[in-house]
């Protein structure tokens, strides 16, 4: 097995532009697009009560303006350019929890859920060479999301201690030679190599788990490395678009911000099938000709 691997590594050194164009026709032949809007699609439904279900469950914890700030900065990140509206509309709702009811709990703890239960089915589609050989049982995928969600917030919760602190010593700094060192910039750019390793590992957990059969830690990391630079790499551009260029806020009007927010959200399952599909052609290599033609979804 471990010649195998080995191949696997010498042959993508080699061979770095056929294994991307074998990617990508592969990518292209698994309809990964129209995935990736599926996913997305159920991702603009599901990050609003996820959010919702986070900090009620953490502002007992945690004041709520100080998750409400870590919540801001995790937003950047996945919906970028928009995580102050989102933040601002949750902030509304939260100021009104106390008509929550049950029906309205279970309801959102449905639809929290949606986008995960679609991410594996999509997944499935990718791996389709795992599911032929082990199929995962109904009842773990459906304990799946709720589980990620508990993880979701054990994170979030961990983000605010370190964002805090770090926010703190950067505000008060330290006394050099008589001189006053500001490390308000020093704390910024630990924050965010921290957030980029946070980042690459949520990715790499999403490749363990979502996938069924038995995964390599090695691939997932590989797949998370390469998503979470191509989403660092489009998350700026977006921001930059959308704060220069888009003339979106004349074309939908009062609907800007969900027209946003769901653009943002599709590019991010695009990246995030896209890093699966690295894996799963990266572990065919060796077991099927590269020739042979890649099966097509068939629609209608």
């Amino acid at each position: 097995m471990q010649t195998i691997i080995d191949d696997h590594a010498l042959y993508v050194a080699k061979h770095p532009g056929t294994f991307v164009l074998q990617t990508l026709k592969a990518f292209r032949a698994n309809q990964g697009l129209l995935l990736a809007g599926a996913v997305a699609y159920y991702a603009l439904l599901s990050i609003v009560p996820l959010m919702i279900l986070i900090v009620i469950a953490l502002s007992h914890l945690v004041p709520q303006s100080v998750l409400l700030g870590a919540l801001g900065h995790l937003l950047q990140w996945l919906v970028p350019g928009q995580s102050n509206a989102l933040v601002r509309e949750l902030a509304n709702f939260l100021a009104h929890r106390a008509v929550i009811g049950w029906v309205l709990l279970l309801t959102m703890i449905f639809f929290s859920s949606l986008a995960f239960t679609v991410l594996e089915n999509a997944m499935s589609l990718i791996f389709v060479h795992r599911v032929v050989v082990r199929r995962r049982h109904y009842l773990l995928s459906a304990l799946l999301p709720y589980c990620y969600i508990l993880l979701l917030g054990v994170g979030l919760l961990i983000v605010t201690f370190v964002s805090s602190g770090l926010e703190a010593i950067g505000a008060a700094g330290i006394d050099l030679f008589g001189l006053h060192v500001s490390l308000e910039g020093l704390s910024r750019v630990v924050l965010y190599l921290l957030g980029l390793a946070g980042e690459v590992f949520v990715l790499t957990s999403i490749y363990m788990v979502m996938p069924v059969g038995r995964p390599s830690l090695k691939h997932a990391l590989f797949g998370g490395m390469v998503a979470a630079v191509l989403w660092e790499i489009t998350r700026h551009v977006l921001v930059w678009y959308f704060a220069t260029l888009s003339q979106v806020s004349v074309v939908y009007g009062s609907l800007t911000m969900a027209i946003v927010i769901l653009f943002s959200l599709e590019w991010l399952a695009t990246l995030l099938l896209f890093g699966a599909q690295v894996i799963s052609q990266y572990e065919r290599f060796g077991l099927e000709s590269s020739a042979a033609p890649q099966a097509k979804i068939q629609t209608g």
